[in-house]
C-alpha cells in the first residue's frame, strides 16, 4: 500500500474566449514560463487561421476535430517479467488520450519550420485534420507498436 496520498486532479478553468476546457488545456500546454497571454494569442491566432480550412467555418469544432484525430486508442507500457522487459499493449483512458494528443500537437508544432508559433500550430492542426503531419504519424506509430507487441498482451496487469 502506498504511503503517499492519492493524486488529485487539478481543476482547470475553461478558456475565456470559447469557454472550452480542451482549448484551455491546449493554451496551458503551449505556455512557457507562465506567459499565458502569449500562449492565448498563439492558440487563438492558430484557431482563427483554422477557420478558413474548416468545413463550416467553425474554428472551435475544427480544433476539437483535429485533437480527436490525434487521440491514440492503444499504447505500449514496459512490464518487467523475470528479468526481461516486455512492451505490453494497453488501452488508453480518455483523459490520457486527450493529454497525449495535445502534447504531441504542441511538440511537433514546435519542431516545424514556419516562422511563428501561430503558423506552426495552425500547420500541425491542419495536418491533423488531413491525416498527416508529425503528431498524426506519432499516433500511427504508437498503434503499430501496440499491434506488433500484441503477443505480450497476456502480461497486462
Amino acid at each position: 500500500m502506498s504511503r503517499r496520498k492519492a493524486a488529485t486532479k487539478r481543476e482547470i478553468l475553461p478558456d475565456s474566449k470559447y469557454n472550452n476546457l480542451v482549448v484551455a488545456k491546449l493554451i496551458n500546454n503551449v505556455m512557457w514560463d507562465g506567459k499565458k497571454e502569449v500562449a492565448e494569442n498563439i492558440v487563438y491566432g492558430a484557431m482563427s487561421k483554422l477557420k478558413s480550412v474548416a468545413k463550416d467555418g467553425d474554428e472551435l469544432a475544427a480544433t476539437l476535430e483535429a485533437i480527436d484525430a490525434l487521440k491514440p486508442s492503444v499504447e505500449v507500457k514496459g512490464r518487467r517479467v523475470g528479468g526481461a522487459t516486455y512492451q505490453v499493449p494497453c488501452e488508453v483512458r480518455p483523459a490520457r488520450q486527450q493529454t497525449m494528443a495535445i502534447r504531441w500537437a504542441v511538440m511537433f508544432a514546435r519542431k516545424r519550420g514556419e516562422r511563428t508559433m501561430t503558423d506552426r500550430l495552425f500547420g500541425e492542426l491542419r495536418d491533423a485534420l488531413n491525416g498527416q503531419g508529425g503528431a498524426f504519424k506519432k499516433k500511427i506509430d504508437t498503434h503499430k507498436m501496440a499491434e506488433a507487441n500484441k503477443a505480450f498482451a497476456h502480461f497486462r496487469w
